[in-house]
């Protein structure tokens, strides 16, 4: 055989074993799928809503960095789990369609590292506003990865990782506690809670928003985000909400169920004064003992709203991080 076509086929085998490693075996990922460490605080809300992190309790709260099969600088997304935390199938369902669309995940696990199991019961375990914490602090780890690009990082959140991701959106929760390392290209919200008025709650990043939310959501109630993004539009600013015609709290999650003790807000009106969240029908601060406080969420999917969210979030995406 001339030297030729041994040249040509020693070149082949090099591609399949390049491609396949040893015969029979399929190439390992790459970049590998990590868990990351997130150091963090556990603020109280007047804490958060004052500034003080000198008085926070340190905590290192762990998150799950996915990748697609390709090595480069990969935009991000920071996925913030409900009140049934990230062992929810959720979590796992989105990571893997952002995955398919090029994007790398980073679900961040705001309970495990407090020893919390769940918020369904009790939400008073922790503040959500420690979580917004959280959030920032994750920004700034990822925004240090090799092979993630600084400037395309969003966050994502469901339930109460809805709120998380629209009330980030802050400015003065950003100067005060945000990212050191970037800025957050966009916040993206699924059936959040919004009856809470902030300080200077109009006054946001200029990242664009998207909320989405079913009609018939009885956990958090589309109406006061439906007020708070329209309040948003008339200050000129990139938000905008997508509701679902009869769809329920958790539209997105094909294992859904009822969940008659799932502890909800819904008839609380809160806003936020001298550094404390208050209950408005009382003017004190608001606590989940309070008496508008209820059990139940009829949480049900709903595969058409489920696949419309998917869609606008993909286009949504597919523009801010300029994919191809």
């Amino acid at each position: 055989m001339g030297r030729f076509n041994t040249a040509v086929i020693n070149l082949v085998i090099l591609v399949i074993f390049g491609l396949h490693g040893d015969a029979g075996e399929t190439k390992s990922k790459f970049p590998p799928d990590e868990k990351l460490n997130v150091p963090s605080l556990t603020l109280t809300e007047e804490q958060f809503l004052k500034g003080d992190t000198a008085n926070g309790v340190p905590v290192t709260l762990t998150g799950e960095l996915r990748f697609p099969n390709w090595n480069e600088r990969l935009p991000a997304v920071v996925l913030l789990h409900g009140l049934s935390g990230n062992k929810s199938t959720q979590g796992a369902r989105w990571a893997a369609f952002l995955n398919g669309m090029g994007i790398a995940t980073f679900r961040l696990d705001g309970f495990g590292g407090r020893g919390i199991e769940n918020l369904m019961t009790d939400q008073s375990q922790l503040s959500f506003l420690a979580q917004f914490y959280d959030t920032y602090r994750a920004v700034d780890v990822l925004a240090a990865h090799p092979h993630i690009d600084p400037s395309r990082i969003a966050v994502l959140g469901y339930s109460r990782g809805g709120t998380i991701a629209l009330y980030t959106s802050l400015r003065r929760f950003q100067n005060a506690h945000g990212p050191t390392k970037t800025r957050i290209a966009a916040h993206v919200a699924f059936y959040g809670a919004c009856n809470i008025q902030f300080i200077d709650e109009l006054d946001v990043a200029d990242a664009p928003i998207r909320e989405f939310h079913g009609s018939a959501d009885d956990q958090t109630l589309a109406a006061p985000c439906r007020d708070y993004i329209s309040r948003l539009n008339a200050a000129g600013k990139d938000a905008v909400m997508t509701e679902y015609p009869g769809a329920h709290h958790g539209f997105d999650v094909p294992d859904a169920v009822p969940n008659l003790m799932a502890q909800t807000s819904r008839n609380c009106q809160r806003r936020e004064e001298a550094g404390k969240i208050v209950n408005v029908a009382t003017n004190k601060p608001f606590t989940y003992d309070d008496a508008c406080m209820e059990l139940g969420s009829t949480e049900r999917y709903d595969k058409a709203a489920t696949e419309a969210a998917q869609a606008a979030v993909k286009k949504f995406l597919t523009e801010v991080f300029g994919l191809n």
